[in-house]
C-alpha cells in the first residue's frame, strides 16, 4: 500500500469522480483506476463499488477514507514542521519584553525551551510598549511580553498573563518613604523616572501623564539599573509593576503600593503574537511562560 494510492483514493471520494480526481492529481484516469485496483488488492477488500459510470463507497471504504483523511492532514503538518526545522529563518525565535519587566520567569522559560529544542535559537530584546508593538507589526519579533494599551485585535493572539500591581520605588531619604501606601496625587511634587529610549520619551511621558495620572516632571533612564541609581540619589520615584517576581533591591530603596482613589493601580500584561505567524515553537514557548506567571 503506497501513500500515492491513499492520496488518489481520498481524492476520488472528495471529488466524487474518478475523472476530477485524475485532474486534481495531474495523472490519467487509467492511472487512478490502476492505483485503486492495486490498493483494493493489497487490502483484500472492496473500497468502492463501481456501477457503470458511478460508484458507491463501501462501509470499509468509508472507514478507510476517514482514517486516511486524518493521516494526510497529519502528514502535511509533519511536512511543514520538517521544512521549518530545515529553514535558517525559522530556526530563531525572536522574543521581546517590556523594559519594566525584570523577573526570572522569562529566563526560566528560555532555559526550559532551549533544553527541549536545542536546534532553535532564541533572540531576546527589551523595549518600550511602542517599540515592541512595532516589532510585532513589522515581523522582527515573533512574540512579545507587553502591557495592554490597545484594544485586543483579532489579528493577534492575546494570551493574558496577569494584572500587575503598580509599586513606587523611592529613596528612604524621601519624605514619602514613611508611608505604607501612596495615592497618585501624593507624588505630584516629585519627578517621575521613566525607563525609555530617547526616541520614545514623548510617547511614554504622554502615557504616564494621561493614562496613569502622573502630573509630574519626568526624567529619563535608558535602563532599570540606571533608573534605580537615580532613585538611590533621591532624584525622583520609579513606577514599577509586579509583572513577575520583583528583583532584590538596595537597602536604601523602599517599595510602596500605589493607589488611585483608594483602588490599587494595576496594568494587564499579555503575550502577543500575530495570528498568521502562529506555529509550534511560538505556542510551546508561550505556554511555558504562561505557566510560570500563573
Amino acid at each position: 500500500m503506497l501513500l500515492r494510492q491513499i492520496q488518489f483514493f481520498v481524492s476520488i471520494v472528495d471529488e466524487n469522480s474518478f475523472t476530477q480526481a485524475a485532474e486534481k492529481n495531474f495523472v490519467s484516469q487509467s492511472a487512478i483506476s490502476q492505483a485503486m485496483n492495486a490498493l483494493e488488492a493489497d487490502l483484500g477488500v472492496k473500497l468502492i463499488e463501481r456501477k457503470n459510470r458511478s460508484f458507491q463507497v463501501t462501509n470499509a471504504g468509508e472507514y478507510f477514507y476517514r482514517k486516511c483523511r486524518s493521516l494526510l492532514t497529519e502528514l502535511e503538518t509533519i511536512k511543514k514542521e520538517t521544512i521549518r526545522l530545515g529553514s535558517d529563518e525559522e530556526m530563531t525565535l525572536h522574543v521581546g519584553y517590556i523594559n519594566l519587566y525584570a523577573g526570572p520567569e522569562l529566563s526560566d522559560a528560555i532555559a526550559e525551551f532551549s533544553a527541549l529544542y536545542p536546534e532553535v535559537g532564541i533572540s531576546v530584546q527589551s523595549g518600550t510598549h511602542e517599540e515592541l508593538y512595532h516589532g510585532l507589526v513589522s515581523g522582527s519579533l515573533d512574540l512579545a511580553l507587553n502591557d495592554q494599551r490597545r484594544a485586543f485585535s483579532d489579528e493577534y493572539v492575546n494570551m493574558e498573563l496577569k494584572n500587575a500591581e503598580c509599586i513606587i520605588e523611592l529613596s528612604k531619604r524621601a519624605e514619602l518613604s514613611e508611608y505604607d501606601r501612596l495615592e497618585v496625587g501624593d507624588l505630584a511634587k516629585m519627578s517621575c523616572i521613566i525607563v525609555s529610549s530617547k526616541e520614545q520619551r514623548d510617547t511614554e511621558a504622554e502615557y504616564y501623564r494621561n493614562i496613569l495620572g502622573f502630573a509630574n516632571d519626568f526624567i529619563y533612564a535608558e535602563t532599570q539599573e540606571e533608573a534605580r541609581l537615580m532613585v538611590i540619589g533621591n532624584r525622583g520615584f520609579l513606577p514599577v509593576e509586579a509583572v513577575g517576581k520583583l528583583p532584590e533591591i538596595s537597602g536604601t530603596i523602599r517599595r510602596i503600593p500605589l493607589f488611585r482613589r483608594n483602588r490599587r493601580v494595576t496594568r494587564k500584561y499579555c503575550l502577543f503574537w500575530q495570528e498568521e505567524r502562529t506555529g509550534y515553537y511560538i505556542e510551546e514557548f508561550a505556554e511555558m511562560l504562561r505557566k510560570r506567571f500563573s
